[in-house]
């Protein structure tokens, strides 16, 4: 704990003030690729990797362009080749790469970027080294701008004004919005000035900082060590720049749809029979559940790819009863792996070779929950394979999901991660840890994910990690860590998951209720509600706190906890809809206003609420004893949930919030799918149409598929296209099967019409595509 001492005169460091601007501009040579020129003593080259992605990265020593990460997908870095144009006067120098423009200072060596339509996307771009070593560049802003992404660093949705670091880190402190660092490193920001967006990856495992304080106005982005390796998107919406991104970093895979349901969780269900008595009283309750976690407890003194067999003594039993209740298990997995010559994982590593090293040859080993343990290289290859490998232990015995823990990766050291000097084989291009520190969580995530598709005979896989690097968000879904049961915990979720939606990671979360600490059982009832609406939906809570299961706060909390469980089964046609459209464009499920509403500056810096998909608007009470809350409602018409009232946005309403409610609405025009079951088995399906104004044609889409395989990606899906024409007296509603491929056609669809004076239509639908007149009841 820190006390005042900390902040004596005497230990306050001055900051470091020298730096050597990279000018001026010296000679240059066009390439078909694109430009190196010469700033100050380095090569800068500019390749133009598509019309909304510009590539600026200073070449090595030898004057070579250096490899991407594994962050960037192979392909997505190959240039166009187009003949660059250059222009000159006295001052500057003006170099046209297809729709880019880069236009040089000669002596200062700052440069502007314009995009194909003439919108700034770098504004007086100056490269510096500093005097501690490392590269950084400084970039000019508005003092209007707005700052979005890095993935899930806490405080609010807007970034500016502080500083960030990108270095993943074990935080189990408290987490205040003052932290620099957490478990997750995405070097990306999204700046949003007039209504126009553009965005900034500086793809630089090691650490890296993101400083919009020091230098305000204007903001630096720099890396400690290894190169400077940046790459600019044009907008010019929010949308466009997250999509640009993602695919140069990669999209979501579509997950099972069981991993978007409930999962509970604890530190630690500690034996075979509490597992199976809680999966029984979730049944018993009626209360759906998907997944069951097992913590460290179940190993075999806490050794990865063991169970305990005091504990657990027959662990394919138990899975293959929990299945049958439609209950999957998922297993916590660790990097650390003990060091011990009795252990069969630990010889086979030593046998293969695949345990990080110092320069000379030295395992590096580290004290985590087994106590002194070996990790994995997983920057090569091969030790990837190996550790896919390792897998088949859990897969024979029925486990279905992997969780990833400690793997920033986190030791039980001073520096609280593996020793910056370890070498890593880095597929045959060593590197050291400092500099490619905050791909290990990641790559531990891809060797993973590849080894469970590749071993579940089809079947997705799921896997939850707690650290990880641009691109993990192929891999895997990400939670928050570990969070506590405060309110002001549940709240900074809210930004914090919305700005990992905007970083590309759009399967995220925090622990419903909170993992240390004690929660309360009106912090359950309202985090719950919140946690429904968030893509990845888990209880989670550690040794010695307060239990907060559905159930454990009595009947009534039961009782509201259980009715947000069920609706989020209820709603997801429309979530998996939503998980599609992300793997698609990798715009995010759960979105901030701004994202749908970027000229209504009330959007921008908005944190308390947020939108799933664009017709459900979420408004969490996030304080104890508030009984109703202020709710901002954009343009449009939004209907309330619960009342059916229609109200007209671009206002903020009062809106009231018993402890049994959540503030919701839903926009007028919308259609929402959903699924008339109250389990985690899919039941009737149905369309629940808002009425829009007359003269209005509300859209919305459909996606179904087998929910477990890969299937889909050999055309067996359908995808349908819905609308609503609204009338004065009836409404005109449409289902059309862009592809039809996943059979079923004659399944029923229930249509209900909530006209807005409360009534409310049904009609049946029959096969895939269909056109049906509802009248207005009379």
């Amino acid at each position: 704990m820190q006390t005042s001492e900390s902040i004596k005169p005497d230990r306050v460091k001055q900051p470091v003030l020298a730096e050597r601007v990279l000018a001026p501009l010296g000679g240059w040579q066009a390439h078909d690729w694109g430009v190196t020129l010469t700033l100050g003593q380095r090569k800068l080259a500019l390749q133009a990797i598509s019309n909304d992605i510009l590539r600026l990265v200073l070449c090595d020593d030898s004057g070579h362009i250096p490899a991407s990460t594994v962050a960037v997908l192979p392909d997505a870095v190959q240039s166009r080749a187009g003949r660059c144009a250059v222009e000159e006067t006295d001052e500057e120098v003006t170099f046209r790469l297809e729709s880019w423009t880069v236009r040089i200072d000669r002596q200062l060596g700052k440069f502007d970027v314009t995009d194909s339509r003439g919108s700034v996307t770098a504004a007086g771009m100056q490269l510096f080294s500093p005097a501690t070593g490392g590269v950084g560049a400084v970039l000019q802003a508005a003092p209007a701008t707005r700052f979005y992404g890095l993935g899930e660093e806490a405080g609010g949705l807007d970034k500016r004004h502080e500083a960030y670091t990108m270095w993943n880190s074990d935080v189990y402190a408290p987490h205040v919005p003052e932290m620099e660092t957490l478990y997750v490193s995405i070097p990306f920001v999204i700046r949003f000035d007039a209504g126009v967006a553009s965005g900034l990856f500086l793809d630089n495992p090691g650490k890296t900082k993101f400083d919009f304080r020091s230098r305000f106005p204007a903001y630096e982005v720099s890396a400690a060590t290894g190169g400077f390796d940046c790459y600019l998107f044009a907008g010019p919406t929010l949308k466009d720049v997250i999509s640009a991104y993602t695919r140069l970093t990669g999209r979501i895979e579509l997950p099972p749809r069981w991993a978007m349901g409930y999962h509970q969780s604890r530190y630690s269900y500690e034996t075979q029979d509490e597992v199976l008595a809680l999966a029984h009283t979730f049944q018993d309750k009626e209360i759906p559940l998907d997944a069951i976690y097992l913590d460290i407890h179940y190993m075999d003194g806490y050794r990865v790819f063991t169970f305990d067999r005091n504990r657990f003594p027959n662990p394919q039993q138990m899975c293959d009863e929990l299945r049958d209740m439609g209950i999957n298990v998922v297993t916590i997995v660790d990097p650390g792996v003990k060091r011990d010559p009795e252990y069969h994982v630990y010889r086979d590593g030593i046998a293969n070779d695949v345990f990080c090293k110092s320069v000379e040859g030295d395992i590096f080993i580290g004290d985590v929950w087994p106590g002194p343990s070996a990790f994995p290289d997983f920057t090569d290859d091969r030790v990837g394979r190996w550790w896919a490998d390792q897998h088949d232990f859990y897969l024979q015995r029925g486990i279905r999901g992997i969780w990833n823990d400690m793997n920033e990766p986190a030791v039980f050291n001073e520096t609280k991660t593996m020793d910056i000097e370890v070498m890593h084989r880095n597929n045959g291009y060593p590197r050291t840890h400092r500099e490619l520190h905050n791909l290990y969580g990641m790559l531990m995530s891809k060797a993973t994910y590849e080894g469970l598709a590749e071993k579940l005979g089809g079947e997705r896989p799921f896997l939850l990690t707690r650290a990880g690097y641009s691109g993990v968000q192929r891999y895997a879904a990400v939670w928050t860590g570990d969070n506590r049961s405060f309110w002001e915990h549940m709240a900074m979720a809210i930004p914090m998951v919305l700005n990992m939606g905007m970083s590309g990671i759009a399967f995220g979360g925090p622990d419903v209720g909170g993992f240390a600490h004690h929660t309360t059982g009106e912090l359950l009832a309202r985090w719950t509600q919140m946690g429904a609406f968030f893509p990845f939906f888990r209880n989670h809570s550690a040794l010695e706190t307060l239990r907060q299961e559905p159930w454990s706060f009595g009947e009534d909390i039961e009782h509201i906890v259980r009715k947000y469980i069920r609706l989020r089964y209820r709603l997801l046609p429309y979530q998996y809809t939503l998980f599609r459209e992300a793997s698609e464009t990798g715009v995010p499920i759960m979105r901030p206003l701004v994202l749908e509403y970027p000229d209504d500056p009330a959007t921008y810096n908005l944190d308390d609420q947020f939108l799933v998909g664009c017709d459900i608007l979420v408004a969490p009470v996030c304080r104890p004893d508030l009984r109703c809350r202020a709710v901002y409602l954009p343009a449009g018409t939004w209907v309330n949930y619960w009342t059916g009232e229609h109200l007209e946005g671009g206002r903020h309403v009062l809106v009231d919030a018993p402890l049994a409610t959540l503030p919701l609405f839903v926009r007028a025009g919308s259609i929402i799918p959903v699924d008339l079951g109250e389990s985690n088995r899919p039941g009737q399906l149905a369309l629940e149409i808002y009425e829009g104004k007359a003269g209005e044609v509300g859209e919305g889409r459909l996606y179904e598929d087998d929910g477990l395989t890969f299937a889909y990606r050999e055309g067996r899906y359908r995808d349908r296209q819905l609308t609503a024409e609204f009338h004065s007296d009836h409404v005109l509603v449409r289902a059309n099967a862009t592809h039809d491929g996943y059979g079923q056609a004659d399944e029923e669809c229930l249509i209900r019409m909530h006209w807005r004076d409360g009534t409310v239509s049904e009609a049946i639908g029959c096969g895939s595509s269909f056109e049906i007149s509802l009248n207005r009841l009379a």
